[in-house]
């Protein structure tokens, strides 16, 4: 018997979702879902699970918050994956399975399917809206930098790019993450595997989110090189891979014979110079430091990342991506006039690119800089037109300069882009337009121009 106690899947969620509600329902009125009795799981991309049953109850169905013998349709959410806390299939969907194998007439379809078949439309460009790696920081609560390392080490791919600046699809970053807090919170990869195998014939978007678990698995620690093959930086074990077989990694007592390397994050920690080499790192290659300072930032050694970008900017030291990433640590770090230096130096390496101009221009503004503030904000704008990012940051500087009418037009430019985040909702505040329903945080739970970078 399962013992799991079931989520409480009506709870709304922070996100601003905008389906039909009070009267405007009444355009949607119909027959359609007639003599259905509706559940539904996992967490809806276009609208929270109160709203579905009212959107429900509108074309002639019942909503069920539970499974019974009665239900005939489970909708499964397009956000993210139906999984437990415990990593498990969600409760509701191995309900649903049992009654269909009992030979129960009972329809399982995904969040997309079922609003095409009640006629609602639910727009592609939103439903599938690619963001910023700024924006998904807002929208996730996760640093922007632990998104560009997700991209380094292949979890999620940018959907397009304009020059360097990517632009994801918000479900892949969000399934990522959803893997990664249950790994995080101690859930054994193979139940995950497991869980996510099984929904393959229900889903079959399923193969990419079980090649994010293998990589996030792999990811838990870092692995470096060398002439032996690959060890673990953490901990020093080595891992060998066999041909096809699975990789094992192999312990300390079995592998005293091996030269070991020493933890490759204690390389780094031990450094007392950015330029200082060591037996152990003689032969690190700019991927292997970068590695390495995406690992130390995610445990907050800041410090000791800024080390190792500076390691892999000793290498490439005209690599403008390291001093963008430089830049980043540095911010972290408190040092906001070196970081100001640096993203300085990413632009005159790359004018093109995007993304530094407009940290830059942060950077600038919370130095009091603002006349060049404004100008690296516009210099992003000139090359990229339509980037959300630079938008609101230029309204918010303009609108504390007095420019109140131009700022307008950013906020309104930035709400073309994005409808649904804490940013949107700032925009609209300032627009007087109000909150969304879901609305997020207000103004004075944002990171603004004025703090700096946003996504920090």
């Amino acid at each position: 018997m399962d013992t799991r106690i079931a989520v409480d899947e009506t709870q709304e969620t922070p996100r601003d979702k905008t389906p039909p509600k009070g009267d405007k329902l009444d355009s949607y009125r119909s027959a359609t879902l007639a003599g259905e009795r509706v559940a539904f799981t996992g967490t809806l991309a276009s609208m929270t699970h109160r709203q579905a049953f009212e959107l429900t109850e509108a074309h002639g169905g019942i909503s069920a918050e539970h499974i019974s013998r009665q239900t005939t349709m489970l909708v499964v959410g397009d956000e993210g994956w139906p999984l437990e806390s415990d990593g498990g299939t969600s409760v509701k969907l191995e309900q649903a399975q049992g009654l269909r194998e009992q030979g129960q007439s009972l329809r399982l379809l995904s969040e997309a399917e079922w609003l095409g078949l009640i006629g609602v439309h639910f727009d592609p460009e939103n439903s599938r809206r690619l963001y910023t790696p700024a924006m998904l920081s807002q929208l996730l609560e996760i640093p922007a930098s632990r998104i560009r390392a997700w991209e380094r080490q292949g979890l999620i791919s940018a959907a397009k790019r304009v020059y360097r600046l990517p632009y994801f699809d918000y479900h892949e970053v969000v399934g990522a993450r959803r893997l990664a807090q249950l790994l995080a919170e101690g859930v054994a990869p193979k139940t995950i595997r497991a869980s996510l195998t099984g929904l393959q014939s229900l889903l079959p978007s399923i193969d990419r989110p079980l090649a994010q678990l293998e990589l996030l698995v792999r990811g838990r620690s870092l692995f470096l090189r060398d002439e032996a093959g690959l060890f673990e930086a953490e901990s020093g074990q080595r891992q060998f891979d066999f041909g096809d077989e699975p990789a094992e990694v192999v312990g300390a007592e079995e592998v005293a014979s091996l030269s070991m390397k020493p933890s490759g994050l204690d390389v780094v920690r031990q450094m007392t110079s950015a330029l200082k080499r060591t037996p152990e790192s003689q032969d690190w290659t700019v991927e292997d430091w970068l590695l390495a300072a995406d690992e130390l930032l995610a445990g907050g050694e800041v410090a000791a990342a800024i080390q190792a970008v500076r390691r892999a900017l000793h290498e490439q030291p005209t690599n403008p991506v390291l001093h963008f990433q430089l830049a980043d640590a540095l911010y972290r770090n408190d040092e906001v006039a070196a970081a100001a230096e640096r993203y300085g130096m990413a632009v005159e390496l790359d004018p093109a690119y995007i993304e530094a101009w407009t940290q830059y221009g942060c950077v600038l503004a919370q130095l009091g800089k603002t006349a060049d503030a404004l100008e690296a904000l516009r210099a992003a704008l000139d090359i990229h037109p339509d980037f959300p990012d630079a938008h609101i940051h230029l309204a918010e500087i303009l609108q504390r300069t007095g420019s109140e009418r131009i700022a307008r037009n950013h906020w309104e430019q930035y709400l073309k882009f994005d409808k649904r985040g804490p940013w949107a909702n700032l925009a609209r505040e300032r627009l007087g337009l109000g909150l969304q329903e879901q609305g997020g945080v207000s103004r004075t739970g944002l990171k603004l121009a004025e703090t700096g970078p946003l996504e920090e």
